[in-house]
């Protein structure tokens, strides 16, 4: 069940059919890592993206082609599309023409204000928000001379630099990142930054890394910001495939029970009670239910000590004892399977609920 949590108050702004901040769903976000120019790999890896629950996707546009490409990308898939942009307002007004639903770029960064202003208004004309984004690492020559090094204070200066330019064009429809591979500095920065705005938050932990690493890096610092009511859309940053993005931030929400998306699988982590190999289970089980966007409670649970009682509060379970498993459904034994047996089993009942 979806947790009610004490939510940062925020503006709304809308990005394509998502909207981001106040009470809204916080969304996962993703970035494909295809080249932008190769229309038909981008579109698969996009729906691939879909199926396993991204809510926005963004694609580099750094040449004139791969800004022009975005329009048939547009066209062909069914979730948000955001360009991301470094310096060049020629680019993000391409990709404007090409129907995108969000501009990543930093107004500073683009050169005189007349380019700030015609970037402005062209987003102003459809209706398309701009995302700040702020990384520890690219900050401004001044500010970092101020501070000696990347602080959070820092990066609230660069932020409210940027934020102050699209203000002053009586622009507002804006969202902000505050990015590090230091878990600590983003959540410092993100926090201090939350008293001073009310624009919502695009929360990650930047170049968190591969594996295990990169996973527990980014659900601490995405993580621990959302426990405290901070980020309305998150995108976990990690060198694997950008499912493993997705799949990992749709587990960070769930278990702050901010969504009750998809499959979730509940197994025991084994000891010398273990009758069979619980390990292959769960993984051909999470294979096998990886695309299933309703919401269920699986447990796999290897003993009769705690087993029995939390298979039965699953939607679906098994408790493994010797030689045979006892499967259950909504609290209700269903019998004895045989272990060879039963993921096929436990997949039937699956397959009638969705």
């Amino acid at each position: 069940m979806k947790k009610e949590n004490s939510r940062r108050i925020t503006k709304t702004v809308q990005v394509g059919s998502v909207a981001v901040g106040s009470n809204h769903p916080v969304s996962v976000q993703s970035m494909t890592k295809t080249k932008t120019e190769n229309i038909p790999e981008t579109i698969n890896q996009i729906l691939e993206l879909e199926e396993n629950g991204c809510e926005i996707i963004r694609c580099t546009a750094n040449s004139e082609e791969a800004a022009f490409a975005l329009k048939k990308i547009k066209q062909a898939i069914h979730i948000p599309l955001v360009a991301d942009i470094h310096f060049n307002h020629k680019l993000a007004l391409i990709a404007l023409e090409s129907g995108v639903d969000k501009i990543r770029i930093n107004p500073g960064n683009i050169g005189d204000k007349q380019k700030i202003k015609t970037l402005v208004n062209a987003c102003k004309e459809r209706g398309v928000p701009i995302r700040i984004g702020v990384n520890s690492g690219s900050l401004e020559k001044d500010i970092l001379e101020k501070y000696q090094y990347p602080t959070a204070e820092a990066m609230v200066e660069s932020a409210l630099r940027h934020i102050t330019i699209l203000e002053d064009l009586n622009f507002t429809e804006i969202l902000i990142s505050m990015k590090s591979s230091n878990a600590i500095l983003t959540m410092d920065a993100y926090r201090l930054l939350a008293t001073k705005v009310n624009y919502p938050f695009h929360t990650g932990v930047t170049e968190a890394g591969a594996g295990n690493q990169g996973i527990i890096r980014s659900t601490l610092g995405i993580g621990t910001l959302l426990a405290e009511g901070i980020g309305d859309t998150i995108r976990v940053s990690l060198t694997e495939n950008c499912i493993e993005e997705v799949r990992v931030g749709k587990e960070i929400l769930r278990s702050l029970q901010l969504t009750s998306f998809g499959v979730n699988i509940i197994s025991c982590p084994t000891c010398g009670r273990l009758e069979a190999d619980l390990f292959s289970i769960v993984k051909e089980l999470e294979n096998r239910t990886g695309k299933i966007k309703k919401p269920l409670d699986v447990a796999v649970m290897g003993c009769v000590v705690n087993g029995p009682g939390e298979a039965k509060d699953a939607d679906v379970g098994i408790s493994i004892g010797k030689g045979h498993a006892v499967l259950y459904a909504d609290g209700q034994s269903r019998g004895m399977v045989e272990i060879d047996q039963a993921v096929n089993e436990m997949m039937k009942i699956i397959e009638e609920k969705i």
